[in-house]
């Protein structure tokens, strides 16, 4: 199964597994899942680094070369994600989230989140 993790969890996977809940060590673990990280996490990850976020000091680009040498896929942000985003409901305002959103539904694979609000999204959202 191809799985996008949202941005807390490929933060957790990436530095601190232990805050990872069971469903998702399970998911990550599995050889069979194919792992996905968006390009829309490590911007939100860079810009909340500069604004001084205590819960996104690591350095986006050392992730993403950690990321992609564990196996990780890279899912660029196209057009069809953008457009997407108008046709979601106004469930969730932070745009990462519905851009995360946006690309699971587009290219129908799952979204796991820890995110509640994130979860309300009808579609291939699955709250771990």
């Amino acid at each position: 199964m191809k799985l996008l993790l949202d941005t807390h969890l490929l933060l957790w996977a990436a530095g601190e597994p232990g805050r990872l809940p069971a469903p998702a060590r399970a998911l990550i673990k599995d050889a069979a899942n194919q792992l996905i990280f968006s390009a829309a996490s490590l911007w939100e990850i860079a810009i909340k680094r500069r604004l001084g976020r205590d819960d996104f000091r690591v350095d986006p680009g050392l992730l993403r070369r950690g990321l992609l040498d564990n196996g990780y896929d890279e899912l660029a942000i196209t057009s069809a994600h953008a457009v997407a985003i108008d046709s979601l409901p106004p469930i969730h305002r932070d745009p990462f989230d519905r851009i995360l959103v946006a690309q699971a539904t587009v290219e129908g694979i799952a979204l796991l989140t820890v995110d509640p609000v994130v979860a309300r999204y009808r579609g291939p959202v699955r709250k771990v």
